[in-house]
């Protein structure tokens, strides 16, 4: 079976109480300034009140307001392997910084099993890198995901930082840590 995707949805979740949906805020998406293939989240615009360009103190991506409670990092394929190797005491320190964040990702677009698979131009042991990921999760308790392309990527990181906005917003107006009523 081959994957097609299909398009995101309007929005990733609707939060409601007693069947009726909740009017709730759109957070503002933040992108720091560093990141040098940025997502693009133009096709998430009805998800985010703004999309803005920031330096962050941590990580990739965040939501405006929460920067010191959810982080997100991203890796391409070529950027996780030199993070693993040439550059593993600086990322290992950049981890150690986000796994004190109550919400925190590792978003790798790339596929887990070409993580896993001989590199082009590189010595680099792809074990040693499937390994280090697995110890990032074990570890430091930092999920990760990986994703097929840029742009299932770019999904997934945009339904996080909007859904840990939402919990967020749910749970500080008092209504709980769950989307509808016997839910999650």
């Amino acid at each position: 079976m081959t994957a097609a995707p299909v398009a995101p949805p309007i929005v990733p979740v609707i939060a409601e109480r007693g069947g009726t949906q909740l009017k709730t805020p759109r957070p503002v998406l933040l992108v720091d300034t560093r990141e040098q293939n940025p997502l693009d989240f133009s096709r998430f615009a009805g998800w985010f009140a703004g999309i803005e360009r920031t330096a962050l103190k941590l990580g990739d991506y965040s939501i405006a307001g929460m920067e010191d409670m959810c982080v997100v990092e991203r890796k391409d394929l070529s950027d996780l392997i030199h993070s693993c190797t040439t550059d593993r005491c600086v990322f290992i320190n950049r981890l150690r910084r986000m796994a004190q964040y109550p919400n925190r990702l590792l978003v790798v677009t790339s596929t887990l099993s070409r993580v896993k698979s001989p590199y082009d131009h590189t010595a680099a042991n792809p074990n040693r890198v499937t390994q280090s990921l697995v110890a990032v999760l074990a570890g430091l308790q930092i999920p990760f995901l990986c994703s097929e392309t840029h742009e299932l990527g770019e999904e997934l990181v945009a339904s996080y930082l909007y859904q840990v906005h939402l919990y967020h917003w749910l749970e500080t107006n008092d209504l709980g840590r769950f989307l509808a009523d016997n839910d999650i």
